[in-house]
Parts: structure tokens; sequence; C-alpha cells
């Protein structure tokens, strides 16, 4: 693993307290991780196995952040919580075993989630749709994500005139093909 040249600038950048912790978190994910490459993501020091993210690094003014991706955030921003000294840190072979195990899942395929189940079509929007036959082809043409996002706008309505109103408009978007989201497609 080389190092980054503007790793060793954020930490010469850090509050005295925290470049004692990031420099000895930094000499640790070398060694747990010969093959990682530094770089700095999010504006902080971050150690990838492949395009993985495996240990991140943060300074702020009254403590630092170890950032363990795999793992649960502790109290703040990283997994291990605040820290403001190096006594804040695990026992090195901790924390070493920790990296590597974070590393030991990168390039593993995720598991696939089970589908959600279809939401049941309110009554109004199920009557409006067979009154719309182009609204009512587009909408059971969409993804089941798609058909989701349409079916939950209408259900989460608390006053029947908002409901009226939105499936309505659902109605006319459909007609015209459109998503639920339409509107942040070509951000």
């Amino acid at each position: 693993m080389t190092h980054d040249p503007r790793i060793d600038d954020y930490i010469a950048k850090a509050a005295p307290f925290a470049q004692p912790i990031l420099t000895h978190v930094r000499a640790l994910a070398h060694q747990a991780l010969p093959g990682a490459q530094e770089t700095i993501k999010w504006g902080m020091p971050h150690f990838m196995v492949g395009s993985k993210n495996v240990i991140g690094l943060a300074a702020f003014k009254a403590h630092a952040s170890v950032v363990i991706h795999h793992e649960e955030r502790g109290e703040g921003m990283g997994s291990l919580g605040k820290l403001v000294s190096l006594a804040d840190l695990p026992a090195d072979e901790e924390l070493i075993a920790r990296f590597q195990a974070g590393h030991a899942g990168v390039g593993m395929p995720k598991p696939r989630r089970a589908p959600k189940p279809e939401l049941p079509v309110p009554p109004a929007f199920a009557a409006a749709l067979e009154a719309a036959p182009e609204a009512k082809r587009v909408f059971t043409d969409f993804a089941p994500s798609h058909r989701r996002e349409y079916v939950e706008w209408v259900a989460e309505a608390k006053r029947e005139e908002t409901r009226d109103n939105r499936i309505a408009q659902a109605i006319e978007w459909l007609g015209e093909g459109k998503k639920r989201y339409w509107k942040y497609e070509d951000c």
C-alpha cells in the first residue's frame, strides 16, 4: 500500500489530539490490509480494497472517528465512537481483526432480498384505473416498485379530498406513461 500525500496533509491539519489517533489507525490499516488503496472520499481518508470502502477516518474539533464500513455505527460518526486519545482505541489485535473482517466480505455478492409483496390498490384508485384503460395499461406494465410508489402515495393521503386529488393526478401521469417520480429522472 502506498501513502497518499493528501492523507499526510489531512493528518497534519487535524487537531493535535487527533493526529496520533489517525496516524496509528492508518498504520494498523496498512498492516491489516496490505493490498488496500488509500484515497480521499467525502473529504476524509479512506482505505479501499478493489472499489469497496473498508475503513474511513475523520477528525473533528473535539473528537476523531474511525468508520469500519461493514460495522454498525457507534456514538457519533464512526464504528468506534468519539475518540479523543489513543487510549480510546481497542487493542491493536482487535482492531486489525475488525479491519480484516470487513475486508473478508469485499467482493462477495450481496444476498438478494426477497421482493416486497404487492400492495393492494385502494378501491377508489382501482375504480379510476378501470375508467382509464391507457392509464391502467401503463400502471399494469410498470415494475412492481413503480406501482408501489403510486399505491403508497394514494394510500398515505389522510383526507379524502387529498386522496381524490392524488388519484386524479396519478391517472393523468399514468395516461402520459409517467412514473410517480418522473420529474426527477433527468436530474
